[in-house]
């Protein structure tokens, strides 16, 4: 088995529902996003703050090859898969899964958080519009997709039904 990478919005459930993916498939369950913060000993909104969003993104980069080599369920940032290369390197060590999550569910569930710079500093409208710009990318740079507006365990369950097919 290799390793699986959850992409989507922020707060389509990537790290709930990655560590009952986890848990299921017997792997070990990674927040990119908690390595990122570890590694630099700050948290995201003080990278964004102290070095801004294109150093973070760097930092995604550098962490997803780190993670070439470990195997278990890996919870991506909202923007980490976005680009060609972060892609390639997910889906040439793993599978990648998109969890399609509607907008509103996403808002409602990241409007007040602060550890999210982008989703705190923004309005609905912008927060639509960046949903809106990266769908299609988080579409295009997976193998598999699955339906995140229902629980986290059917979510859990339907991507584990999935990868073992892809797998068989």
């Amino acid at each position: 088995m290799k390793s699986v990478y959850l992409c989507g919005f922020m707060g389509c459930g990537k790290s709930t529902i990655g560590k009952i993916l986890a848990k299921k498939l017997g792997l070990e369950f990674y927040d990119l996003d908690t390595y990122i913060e570890e590694k630099a000993g700050m948290t995201i909104p003080q990278i964004f703050e102290k070095y801004g969003e294109t150093h973070f993104r760097t930092l995604e980069s550098d962490a997803l090859l780190e993670f070439k080599d470990k195997k278990g369920v890996v919870a991506t940032g909202g923007g980490a898969l976005l680009s060609e290369e972060n892609s390639e390197i997910a889906n040439s060590c793993g599978i990648t899964v998109f969890i399609d999550t509607d907008f509103e569910m996403c808002y409602s569930r990241i409007k007040d958080d602060k550890k999210r710079p982008i989703a705190y500093n923004s309005t609905k409208e912008q927060l639509f519009e960046r949903y809106q710009t990266r769908y299609s990318l988080y579409k295009a740079h997976s193998k598999l997709s699955c339906n995140g507006n229902n629980s986290p365990n059917m979510i859990a369950d339907e991507i584990l039904e999935s990868v073992k097919l892809f797998y068989t």
